[in-house]
């Protein structure tokens, strides 16, 4: 990868939180602060980031599955698209409680939502009231909005790629006690202990987070 730490600048990696919601944690990764928001080190950023991203194209590379994570807003449709160009798998809306530890019951809904999309079409409301149409929109359109992203994902994934673990703690739990490695966007605020590839950086902006995105882009665009 031929990144430098000031394309890193230009995309706002180094922005972490304000030195009192720091995570004593990420000291190491603090390189100062400026008005007390804390200045991550991009020289440490970058060396982790190119060591988490090659290990996870390694994963890539021999045909492993990855579920990416990331349910704020702002990065929804970019995680989907990243994930889908790759045949991969992601959550975009909602982690649902047991997606990893309780996966079989997860199933059971993805089966749910695939029979659900085979009786759904126009002519199923000439066969039902209004009522019971509407029903059915409504609990496809939720179930669609949980699962579409995992819908063809037949086992557990062989690894994690999150971003705010903060946000995603219910899915870095579950892949803790299977023994899934998770790599991660880690920002000032937040605990590493658990994540196996930290990559130290600014989980806020769209910004730092496209250009996250954009590295994976491109490095699995080489397989």
């Amino acid at each position: 990868m031929n990144i430098s730490t000031y394309d890193m600048f230009k995309s706002k990696i180094h922005f972490g939180h304000h030195r009192k919601y720091c995570n004593p944690k990420m000291k190491k990764f603090i390189l100062d602060y400026f008005n007390n928001i804390s200045i991550i080190n991009l020289d440490k950023s970058l060396y982790l980031m190119e060591y988490a991203i090659d290990e996870l194209f390694k994963v890539y590379k021999n045909n492993g599955k990855i579920l990416f994570i990331g349910t704020k807003k702002i990065l929804k449709e970019s995680i989907k698209n990243l994930a889908i160009k790759y045949d991969q798998f992601f959550i975009n809306n909602r982690w649902l409680g047991g997606t990893l530890t309780n996966w079989d019951t997860i199933k059971l809904s993805i089966k749910k939502l695939d029979y659900l999309n085979k009786i759904f079409n126009d002519d199923l409301i000439n066969k039902i009231t209004k009522k019971e149409y509407i029903n059915y929109k409504n609990n496809i359109d939720n179930l669609r909005k949980n699962l579409d992203g995992i819908k063809n994902m037949i086992k557990l994934p062989d690894a994690l790629f999150v971003i705010d673990i903060n946000k995603e703690k219910n899915a870095i739990n579950e892949a803790n006690k299977l023994n899934i490695p998770i790599f991660a966007i880690v920002d000032t605020n937040s605990d590493p202990t658990n994540i196996n590839f930290v990559i130290p950086g600014n989980d806020d902006s769209i910004k730092s987070i496209d250009f996250y995105l954009s590295i994976i882009d491109n490095k699995f665009e080489n397989k």
